[in-house]
């Protein structure tokens, strides 16, 4: 699959984000600053929320919504839909139909959630060895991921299944230029009276239409720490990574084999130039400086060891060695030689920022400390009005960045290539997150979880028309 296709199947055409505060890569010992953007403002997007009859979800004026999947349904392989579904992606089928993989952020023994009933009366339908960590017998782990075939033009699930078993909350994740899913651990423990292994891993899964219970392989060298969402360049292969804490980093993985993640590679921490222990956070009561919005700072990568981290200490060592540190690193999604990723609680009121990042043409090669790749804050708008707790985070094919809210009264928030915000969706008939927002290939289609009661939605509607709209 070619960089042009990975683009239009991540919900991105070539245009939008890229043209804004343009810069040429060059040597940068300090930061350079560009136009002043602002923080976030109000934007009209697809116009008011309108009332939903059914008291589920409000849209936009000429939007719809389907709820697709619910929570305890039994599946094609004769297990139930599992609950709490988080991060998702989209995949090309044949005949126009579309694979949605889709996570399930599920502890131990949560058995209300799990595919297994209530009682686990239906987990002898899967050999024990499918499962990563059995649970000593005790706890069963119960994350995984489920995989759906969906057909657009009949609005319907055609196929589902578990796709992988035995992991620990599997958050987010990112999709690859190969056609696999990585979904992602947000979990450090390890072997007690109730777990047999290690957790804390990503698992690869392939987008498949095939109802396969993929082998659940750790992938060990991309670190083991609170894992939340990853993305893909297409150009180099690296992948880049998020951690859902406080006081956590940003990593990349550089594969010694494009495309095979499970050959090994190396890890490293994204630092600041010339700025060790940089601090991106921006907290009231943080002191010294505060990053700046829309100013960009030269990046550089430090190798790590002790990636396996026994002690849940590899964020912490990798700030002493100089990383910039990040408040609860959450989604993140590759766009056009450019990636975003949210902090959920970033900035001066704590209510979340959205980093913006540009490779170094160089990126992962030699010449790159003299060709470094830059980072800015792209919004921090400091205003519950417009958006809190930015969370999983993808791109729509026109252009704008789609957020999901993490709270009890969550929204769907659209963000313009400008910094204007405006809200696409409303949940006001769960107190639950959004979670998992992500288009269809052709970007025609969004699907969206919300996690508390376990539906899947499709929602439909002019996704194109909001480019057209005066800022």
């Amino acid at each position: 699959m070619n960089r042009r296709r990975f683009i239009r199947r991540t919900g991105r055409y070539s245009l939008g984000f890229l043209g804004l505060q343009t810069l040429a890569l060059g040597c940068m010992s300090e930061p350079t600053t560009s136009t002043q953007r602002s923080p976030g403002f109000e934007h009209p997007g697809y116009g008011p929320l309108q009332e939903d009859p059914a008291g589920i979800l409000n849209l936009p004026d000429g939007f719809n919504y389907k709820i697709i999947s619910r929570q305890g349904d039994t599946m094609s392989d004769g297990l139930l839909v599992p609950g709490a579904g988080d991060g998702m992606a989209t995949f090309a089928a044949p005949d126009q139909k579309i694979i949605i993989i889709r996570n399930h952020e599920i502890s131990p023994g949560d058995m209300a959630r799990g595919a297994f009933g209530k009682t686990n009366e239906l987990i002898g339908k899967i050999p024990q060895e499918k499962f990563y960590d059995f649970g000593s017998g005790t706890k069963t782990c119960l994350g995984g991921t489920s995989t759906l075939v969906y057909d657009p033009a009949s609005g319907k699930v055609e196929l589902e299944y578990l796709s992988l078993a035995g992991t620990i909350r599997n958050c987010a994740g990112g999709l690859t230029p190969w056609n696999s899913w990585i979904t992602c651990e947000e979990n450090t423990n390890g072997p007690n009276d109730e777990l047999e292994k290690w957790h804390g891993y990503n698992f690869e899964v392939p987008a498949s239409v095939t109802p396969t219970l993929f082998d659940p392989v750790p992938l060990t060298a991309m670190g083991r720490f609170n894992h939340e969402a990853v993305c893909v360049d297409p150009r180099t292969g690296i992948v880049y990574q998020t951690e859902d804490r406080g006081d956590g980093l940003i990593y990349r993985y550089l594969p010694k084999v494009k495309g095979d993640l499970k050959a090994g590679g190396t890890l490293q921490i994204l630092a600041i130039k010339g700025q060790p222990g940089f601090e991106t956070r921006n907290w009231a009561d943080l002191p010294g400086d505060k990053m700046p919005v829309s100013q960009k700072f030269a990046v550089e990568w430090l190798d790590i060891d002790g990636i396996d981290a026994p002690d849940d200490d590899l964020r912490l060592r990798g700030f002493a060695k100089g990383a910039a540190r990040f408040a609860r690193g959450e989604g993140i999604w590759f766009g056009d030689n450019e990636f975003y990723f949210a902090c959920t609680n970033g900035g001066r009121e704590e209510h979340g920022q959205i980093f913006r990042y540009i490779p170094s043409a160089r990126e992962g090669q030699p010449g790159e400390k003299e060709d470094p790749a830059t980072l800015e804050i792209f919004i921090e708008p400091n205003n519950l009005e417009l958006v809190e707790s930015c969370d999983n985070v993808t791109i729509a094919s026109h252009g704008d960045l789609v957020i999901c809210e993490d709270k009890q009264t969550p929204r769907i928030v659209g963000v313009t290539p400008e910094g204007g915000i405006y809200h696409i969706a409303k949940n006001v008939g769960y107190l639950s997150e959004f979670a998992g927002a992500t288009f269809s290939p052709d970007g025609q289609i969004l699907f969206v979880n919300i996690q508390g009661p376990g539906l899947t939605l499709a929602v439909t509607g002019p996704w194109a028309t909001r480019s057209e709209m005066p800022a």
